[in-house]
């Protein structure tokens, strides 16, 4: 079965990424809002590997997950909450909107920032 757009967008943001990596262009450019764009598939891919390996002992649970697809765009929009292995958790807010080209991933600009946990509201 062949992956639609959304397919992609939503295996990358929940971090399935083997699923896309087909899909990515080579000259793909992911914008992560506040830093340097990462430029080439080879970049992208790095990126995609120090993710997985530094959430292989992370729990992930999504609060919120919803993809909004407009022709060759696609958004996605989460809140996701992450345990390591030590205990430590965050809660990042996510926003990431995906350029497609022919079925290619063109481009990527990603708007995260970390919430504060209910602890942190209290104080």
């Amino acid at each position: 079965m062949e992956l639609t757009n959304e397919d992609v967008a939503r295996a990358i943001s929940s971090h399935h990424f083997e699923t896309a990596i087909p899909r990515l262009a080579d000259d793909i450019v992911w914008t992560l809002v506040g830093e340097e764009p990462l430029r080439g598939k080879d970049a992208v891919l790095a990126l995609l590997e120090a993710t997985e390996a530094e959430l292989a002992a992370t729990s992930t649970d999504f609060e919120r997950f919803r993809s909004i697809p407009a022709g060759d765009t696609v958004i996605i929009d989460s809140v996701a909450h992450y345990v390591d292995s030590t205990g430590d958790a965050s809660t990042v807010a996510s926003c990431d909107i995906y350029e497609f080209t022919e079925g290619l991933v063109r481009e990527i600009r990603s708007y995260n920032i970390e919430l504060p946990s209910a602890s942190d509201a209290r104080v």
